[in-house]
């Protein structure tokens, strides 16, 4: 399958760094794709998924982000750890604030916000403002907010770290759906191997100083999937000593 977004020898080096935090990165991400992203703390996963959505450029090499231009969507949409919704707006007007600029209808525009907020569970609150929402809900609109402008590609930034363990394995589940559904490849950053194995087509794991690509892990189990399996805590191992041990 074709790749949806292209890293190639990518460096970046933070402002007043003395080093790189990434050095010479290659990676190919396929359309429809679902992968995670897991290494320790200031290894640069988060600064990876930045680069993606265009929010910080590369130091060195380049990223390429592919697929068909469609004037009424846009190749990427980023989901953040905070759900970061405007007070002042409405459920209905936070979803809408990515259509903004995009040539659509009213009724267009309308009809997105409905259907991301149907796909995300929220249907029936629309009308509320964000204090009114738990931190689920609240995560739930900004998934929907990406999923309103049809992206190719869904760059999420550890989604679900703020919220409870029951409500974060509930919003696991629903994001595979989510995903299913939308056709959207995802890069998916997280610090929960369970999490990243549980969601994902692929693990990478970033590793080094620089960082780079340490290990790749194809998970090929069927899905909905088992977190008791023995092989999936197998795997989940496999990628822990990894990180442990590099």
């Amino acid at each position: 399958m074709a790749s949806i977004v292209e890293f190639t020898g990518l460096s970046y080096t933070h402002p007043g760094a003395p080093a790189p935090v990434i050095d010479d990165l290659s990676l190919a991400i396929e359309a429809g794709s679902f992968v995670a992203i897991v290494g320790g703390s200031g290894v640069g996963k988060t600064t990876l998924l930045r680069m993606a959505a265009g929010l910080v450029q590369p130091g060195g090499g380049s990223v390429s982000l592919r697929g068909a231009h469609r004037p009424d969507a846009r190749k990427s949409a980023v989901v953040f750890q905070d759900s970061r919704l405007m007070p002042w707006r409405t459920v209905d007007d936070n979803v809408g604030y990515g259509l903004e600029g995009l040539p659509l209808s009213k009724q267009e525009k309308r009809r997105r916000i409905g259907e991301a907020l149907e796909q995300t569970g929220l249907a029936h609150l629309g009308r509320r403002w964000p204090h009114e929402l738990s931190g689920g809900q609240a995560q739930r609109v900004g998934i929907a907010r990406a999923l309103a402008v049809k992206p190719d590609l869904l760059l999420m930034d550890e989604p679900f770290s703020a919220v409870d363990a029951v409500t974060r394995r509930k919003l696991q589940a629903e994001l595979v759906q989510v995903w299913q559904r939308s056709g959207a490849a995802v890069l998916f950053v997280t610090h929960d191997i369970e999490e990243a194995v549980f969601l994902a087509d692929e693990v990478i794991v970033l590793g080094g100083h620089p960082a780079n690509i340490a290990g790749r892990h194809p998970i090929d189990f069927p899905r909905p999937r088992d977190w008791t399996d023995p092989a999936f805590m197998k795997t989940v191992a496999a990628i822990a000593h990894q990180l442990e041990h590099g």
